[in-house]
């Protein structure tokens, strides 16, 4: 008996997650649903500030949060934002 094909999906699959988004994700090695939902969603912000995109703001960071969790990132933002400021405390937002 065959296995069923088991599909990764795709990142845009994700609630909160838009193409130019998906790129971003893609240039630090997640290109699938399945290897964003591996990671902590702040180490994966984090990453993509270093390594991509630094002007990135407390409404990217509550979309990728809400991506993991499934919350719409507009209700989450001040939450996120606090807790990512918890992790890396010199750490100073631009405007959104």
């Amino acid at each position: 008996m065959k296995k069923p094909f088991k599909n990764p999906g795709r990142l845009t699959d994700l609630p909160n997650i838009g193409r130019t988004t998906a790129a971003k994700l893609e240039k630090i090695g997640i290109r699938t649903k399945e290897d964003f939902l591996g990671r902590d969603p702040y180490d994966v912000f984090h990453a993509l500030r270093k390594k991509v995109d630094p002007t990135l703001c407390r409404c990217a960071l509550a979309s990728i949060v809400g991506a993991k969790t499934g919350a719409p990132w507009h209700r989450i933002t001040k939450k996120t934002a606090a807790e990512y400021e918890r992790r890396h405390p010199r750490h100073k937002w631009g405007p959104c």
